[in-house]
């Protein structure tokens, strides 16, 4: 999924393109609002983050400009919190709004959640499914017997990874370079407890279709029968 991030306070904005990385969605910044419209109109985006105040053309201006062509979700980022700019920016069709200071965990939860209303809840044709484990990587969602699950962002993108190279062995070194990144310095005892976690996350999903294992020695696998496969 593509997300715009119209912000013209370039801390905030690379804050937010960290955390939306670090989940797995594909990010194109602009710096004021002439730069986010050029953006939106030349790149195929699926999510905006808009600030309000911002130099050359600001954000409710801008929503109004998108709003003509697009049904595209819109969160409204915004300083103000008044009354006002808020009703403002519904009238113009914003889907949600978030007041700064935010932390990034916020902005990653609200996106998610409009996300899944403004779908409907639809799967898209990518999601990937092993009987009633149902992964939606463009959603970062997963089901198991059709009831959502609350994972971390990390530990959705170890069981996205597993999930995308079924019945593979997978060593903590390659876990972590895969998920945390080469330049992460921490303990390797993080991918034990992501795993853990997601042991505990999945354990309604029937052993007989698949389960996370440990092969002593080598690593981790999401072991899943080949009948789902």
């Amino acid at each position: 999924m593509n997300i715009l991030i119209i912000e013209d306070e370039q801390p905030i904005n690379h804050v937010i393109k960290a955390y939306m990385k670090k989940v797995g969605f594909t990010t194109f910044q602009a710096f004021n609002g002439k730069e986010g419209y050029d953006l939106f109109n030349s790149e195929q985006i699926d999510f905006i983050l808009l600030d309000i105040m911002m130099p050359e053309l600001d954000g409710i201006s801008l929503l109004k400009k998108i709003r003509t062509t697009s049904n595209v979700p819109v969160i409204m980022l915004t300083a103000l919190n008044d009354q006002q700019h808020i009703l403002e920016s519904f009238e113009h069709g914003a889907d949600d709004y978030i007041t700064k200071p935010f932390t990034g965990e916020e902005v990653i939860a609200r996106t998610k959640a409009v996300i899944r209303r403004t779908t409907s809840g639809k799967l898209p044709d990518d999601s990937i499914r092993f009987g009633q484990l149902v992964i939606n990587p463009a959603y970062h969602t997963v089901k198991v017997l059709k009831k959502e699950l609350n994972l971390a962002p990390r530990d959705f993108s170890v069981l996205l990874f597993l999930a995308e190279h079924p019945n593979q062995i997978f060593s903590r070194d390659q876990l972590l370079d895969h998920i945390w990144g080469f330049d992460y310095e921490g303990s390797d005892r993080a991918v034990d407890l992501a795993i853990k976690r997601l042991r505990k996350a999945l354990s309604s999903w029937p052993e007989h279709e698949g389960q996370i294992e440990t092969v002593r020695g080598h690593g981790y696998l999401l072991k899943v029968e080949d009948r789902l496969l």
